[in-house]
Order: C-alpha cells, then sequence, then structure tokens
C-alpha cells in the first residue's frame, strides 16, 4: 500500500501487519510537529482497519526516536516568552498523550522494533508497545531531567511497571544511556537481536502475533492494564468478563478443533 501522505512517518500494510516507520533519520527521529501528527493519524488509522490485526513501530537510520524535536521547542519557547502566553508545551496534550493511548489502548498487538536510540518520548513509545525487540547496538535514555523536565509519554507508568519504582526513579533523576544489553536484562527488551537482523526479526513477531488470535490479544492488553491498577478480588472479575469474550470468538473455535485434530490453528483474527 502507499506510503501515508507525510513522509515523516511512513505507513504500510500487508498481511494484517501495519508497519509504521518514524522517517526522519538526518534528525535522529526526532518529533517535529508534522512527525507527531502523522504518528498519531497512522496510529489511529491502524486500530480502526479491521484488516490490520497487529502493528510494528520502528525508523529508520541509526536512531528509533530522541524524543521532542529541540530546534522547534526552542522557537515555540520564544514565541511564549514573547506572546506573553501559550504554553510551549501543549503537545503533551495535542500528540504525545493520544500517541500513547493508541498505542497501549489499541485493541490488536503493537511491536517495537528499536533498531538505535530510543530517548525521552521515544522511549515513552517504545515502552508503550506490548513488545520490544532491539538491536544489540540501541540504547535507551529516559532524558528528560537533563533538559530540565518532567517525563512525560506515559513513562512515570511504563517504567516503574517494568522494572520497579526504585530503578525507574534512578533513570529518571540520572538519566544517562542505558545499553540495549542492559535493558534486556533490566526488563525493558523483550528479545535482543544483532543489529543487522533487527528488521527481520521484529517482521518475525509482528507477523507471528497479525496470524495469531487477535480477540485473544485484545482481552491480554486490556487485562494487564487493568490489572495493574486493580485489586485481586477487581482482576479476577475482569478476567471472567473477557474470557467470556474470547471463548466467543471464532478464533477459540477453531483452535480447539485445531487442537483436537493435532493440526496448527488457522486463526482469522475474529
Amino acid at each position: 500500500m502507499a506510503d501515508q501522505p507525510a513522509d515523516s512517518v511512513l505507513y504500510e500494510v500487508s498481511d494484517g501487519l501495519a508497519t509504521i516507520t518514524i522517517n526522519r533519520p538526518d534528525a535522529m527521529n526526532a518529533m517535529n510537529t508534522a512527525a507527531k501528527v502523522a504518528l498519531r493519524e497512522a496510529l489511529h488509522s491502524a486500530a480502526a482497519d479491521t484488516a490490520v490485526r497487529a502493528v510494528l513501530l520502528t525508523a529508520t537510520g541509526r536512531a528509533f526516536c530522541v524524543g521532542q524535536d529541540l530546534k522547534e521547542h526552542v522557537g515555540k519557547l520564544d514565541e511564549a516568552r514573547e506572546s506573553g502566553g501559550g504554553n510551549a508545551l501543549s503537545t503533551v496534550k495535542e500528540h504525545y498523550n493520544p500517541i500513547v493511548r493508541a498505542l497501549t489502548e489499541m485493541p490488536k498487538p503493537v511491536v517495537a522494533g528499536v533498531n538505535g536510540v530510543a530517548a525521552g518520548a521515544g522511549f515513552g513509545f517504545a515502552l508503550a508497545c506490548d513488545y520490544r525487540v532491539a538491536a544489540d547496538t540501541a540504547s535507551f535514555n529516559t532524558s528528560f531531567a537533563g533538559v530540565a523536565l518532567t517525563a512525560d509519554s506515559g513513562v512515570s507508568w511504563t517504567l516503574p511497571r517494568l522494572i520497579g519504582q526504585s530503578r525507574a526513579a534512578d533513570l529518571l533523576f540520572f538519566p544517562r544511556s542505558i545499553s540495549a544489553r542492559d535493558a534486556h536484562e533490566l526488563g525493558i527488551v523483550n528479545k535482543l537481536v544483532p543489529a543487522a537482523d533487527l528488521a527481520a526479526e521484529a517482521a518475525v513477531v509482528a507477523r507471528a502475533l497479525a496470524s495469531g488470535p487477535t480477540v485473544a490479544y485484545a482481552s491480554l492488553k486490556e487485562s494487564l492494564a487493568y490489572g495493574a491498577a486493580h485489586t485481586l478480588s477487581e482482576a479476577l472479575e475482569k478476567e471472567d468478563e473477557l474470557q467470556t469474550k474470547a471463548g466467543a470468538s471464532e478464533d477459540h473455535t477453531i483452535a480447539v478443533q485445531a487442537f483436537l485434530n493435532k493440526e496448527k490453528p488457522k486463526y482469522l483474527g475474529r
């Protein structure tokens, strides 16, 4: 399929997989307004498209995403000061929050193919995905305190849930580059691969999910998010609700029949 009109973010759908590629390699995939809008709209398109059963978020060049384009940001700070009003960081509400919500709330699995540096909001985007495949040359950095800002892009929610409150506080208060290998040991990265194999390996993971039981995956995403903020009793009730939904899916019937026939199930995604 054709790319999105804004070439700062490329969008392609093939065999149930939407591949969304941040494409500002000369700027290390820093997010200017055009890129943020394009990414937000690409994710909304993938979420709404019933033909899409999984998403792969990746990038071109040597960086995954280094977060906010600071050159553009400086200009907005100057405009705000000169006008005596306005909010140079309104982009959090307008762009970053919707992007993170789209990644976390999408009823289909999202894989991050982290090809290089993931910093600031870029780190947040990777954390908001359901599964992270990283090149062994990639790195991660919270960055925010380094430019006298607090966390955004969901990092205050996602990071401590992955590595614990104490380690998250350490990385946020003392931002520094964490190697892909260290990130894998911490539990930030699910799968570590040689840089040359990143594109192929991330696609294998994403395509496996795209051919899987989509209703069950959506329920798993919802269940994990719900369980992180509710009591055991409430989580059990939610599991009952979601299991009823998954059990009524065509894919569950297909899976049971395939098991009885000792065959590999061919899921329909419904």
